[in-house]
C-alpha cells in the first residue's frame, strides 16, 4: 500500500480510468458482436447503421488511448471489408 498522499491520490485516479477503459472496451466488443451477427444474417442495411456507430466508438478509444490507433484503423477496415463482401 503507497504511504505519500500523493501515491494514494493517483491510485485513485488510475481505478478510475480503468474502470472508463473497461466499460469503452465492453461496450466496443458488444458493438462489433452485434454487428458480426447481422453480417451473419445477410442484413446488410442494419449492419450498415452500425456500422458509423462502431466507426465513431473506435475513433474515440484510439483518441482516449484505450486502443492503439492502428489497431483502430485495421478494424475499421477490416469491418467496411466485410460488409461490402456481404452486400
Amino acid at each position: 500500500m503507497p504511504r505519500r498522499r500523493t501515491s494514494i491520490k493517483k491510485q485513485r485516479v488510475d481505478r478510475r480510468k480503468h474502470l472508463r477503459n473497461v466499460k469503452i472496451k465492453k461496450e466496443l466488443k458488444k458493438s462489433l458482436k452485434q454487428f458480426q451477427a447481422l453480417i451473419a444474417s445477410k442484413n446488410p442495411e442494419e449492419a450498415k447503421k452500425l456500422l458509423s456507430k462502431i466507426f465513431s466508438q473506435l475513433d474515440k478509444a484510439a483518441k482516449k488511448n484505450i486502443i492503439h490507433p492502428k489497431t483502430s484503423s485495421r478494424k475499421k477496415s477490416r469491418l467496411a471489408k466485410r460488409l461490402t463482401k456481404t452486400a
